[in-house]
């Protein structure tokens, strides 16, 4: 049941957040307008958005200031990357806060943010536990069965949209006509919420016409130029080596003994700091440039937001702590303390101050075709690595339930990956038996 509360709050937001842009447009600019990405009546950016707040930020329901924050910067980071996102793809500005005080490239400004710090509240406290009770209800078969012809009309809905985006979404009629369909509906539902009989307007965005021909680029002369994705796909490994390494070193200053703060069973990989140092070098790119209390302060909020889901993520997903910092002065839940998000700010500005453009240039200067071989096997190394590491957890948690070996595949890792094995690479997982 799990899997259907998540794809019917999905659903829920995206519907809710696409009736409140279309009205806001509406106050607004005294019209009606669509202001959704795809075909039907969904804002999926308020469906992520919303699942991201719900699961990630629920045990900070009885701190409504540290909720309203993190909803805040959680919300706030989508938004942005939802709007470069689509710039990109549709060179197409869907919205634009260049007016607003405090605002990042005009995708992003305090007062939204602010405004999106209060909804995430409104959710976490009553919006989902509403929903969900709401959702007990209906009847299960005819719920569950609506739930996948959602999804499977989102898929489409998904696939016409880019197809036009391309501009060949020509060559699939049949989806082509769903995609008419869902917007005839989108266009009812709005004028009925809007209370306008008047003819259908132009979307206010032409995104679908004005996808550009295919241009020639110049092949690049240097491996991973810019923030290409080998170059990221690379520095993912940079981080994640690098993480273990000051973890390690900073576990035998602070304890005196040395142990492993590897995440995977094969090498010394964090895959927090792999991803944080991949997902800094996006999200900052543009700014790398910036004065460095801008990329500090942005480095702790975004750190000690990361580290806090990442922190939820495995509780929820191997049903154990990898941290726990409750002991540790100016802590929340154990999962995040103030001096530990202070390092995350420091870390970002070392990065782009000293350690990105030497690790950079050395990226670049490999060999075009050897740099995208060597990137795809690394790559592929660390999908086997993490789901190897995954069945070697969850195996070791079948056996403290004293669950015997069922399959091949058990009585590998029972052999590979015993209790003693598992304790000295993640010496510090705890259970929650959650």
């Amino acid at each position: 049941m799990v899997f259907y509360s998540l794809v019917w709050l999905f659903f829920c937001y995206s519907f809710l957040g696409w009736v409140i842009e279309t009205l806001l447009a509406a106050l607004k600019d005294h019209r009606y307008e669509d202001r959704g990405v795809l075909n039907g009546p969904l804002c999926p950016v308020y469906g992520v958005t919303g699942l991201i707040i719900t699961c990630g930020l629920r045990d900070l329901s009885d701190s409504w200031f540290f909720l309203f924050l993190f909803s805040a910067l959680w919300a706030t980071v989508v938004e942005w990357i939802a709007g470069h996102l689509l710039e990109k793809f549709t060179h197409t500005r869907w919205w634009d806060y260049s007016a607003r005080r405090c605002n990042l490239d005009g995708y992003i400004c305090l007062s939204v943010s602010a405004l999106w710090g209060l909804l995430g509240l409104v959710v976490v406290e009553w919006g989902a536990p509403l929903l969900l009770k709401l959702m007990q209800l209906l009847p299960g078969l005819p719920l569950r069965i609506a739930l996948w012809v959602l999804l499977a009309l989102l898929a489409v809905d998904a696939l016409g949209t880019a197809l036009a985006l391309a501009g060949v979404h020509y060559r699939l009629p049949q989806v082509e006509a769903v995609n008419n369909r869902l917007a005839a509906i989108s266009l009812r539902l709005g004028r009925w919420l809007l209370a306008r009989t008047e003819r259908r307007m132009v979307k206010a965005h032409h995104a679908t016409t004005l996808a550009p021909g295919k241009e020639k680029h110049a092949k690049p002369a240097v491996f991973a130029a810019g923030c290409s994705f080998y170059k990221i796909v690379l520095l993912f490994f940079v981080g994640a080596f690098m993480g273990d390494l000051a973890e390690t070193v900073f576990c035998r200053i602070t304890t005196g003994r040395w142990m492993s703060r590897s995440s995977v069973v094969w090498g010394p990989f964090s895959i927090v700091w792999g991803l944080a140092i991949a997902l800094v070098t996006l999200l900052l790119y543009k700014y790398k440039d910036k004065p460095a209390s801008f990329l500090f302060i942005t480095g702790t909020l975004l750190g000690g937001a990361y580290e806090y889901l990442c922190s939820v993520f495995t509780e929820i997903v191997f049903g154990a702590v990898f941290w726990d910092y409750s002991k540790l002065p100016f802590n929340l839940g154990g999962r995040i303390n103030l001096l530990y998000s202070f390092f995350w700010g420091f870390a970002a500005v070392a990065w782009f101050r000293v350690l990105y453009p030497l690790f950079s240039n050395l990226i670049e200067k490999i060999p075009i075709r050897p740099g995208k071989v060597v990137t795809w096997v690394l790559l592929v190394f660390m999908v086997a690595n993490a789901a190897v590491s995954t069945l070697a957890l969850a195996r070791c948690t079948a056996r403290q339930e004293n669950q015997p070996a069922q399959t091949s595949i058990d009585l590998y890792l029972d052999e590979h990956y015993d209790d003693a094995t598992m304790k000295r690479i993640y010496p510090n997982a705890i259970r929650t038996n959650k």
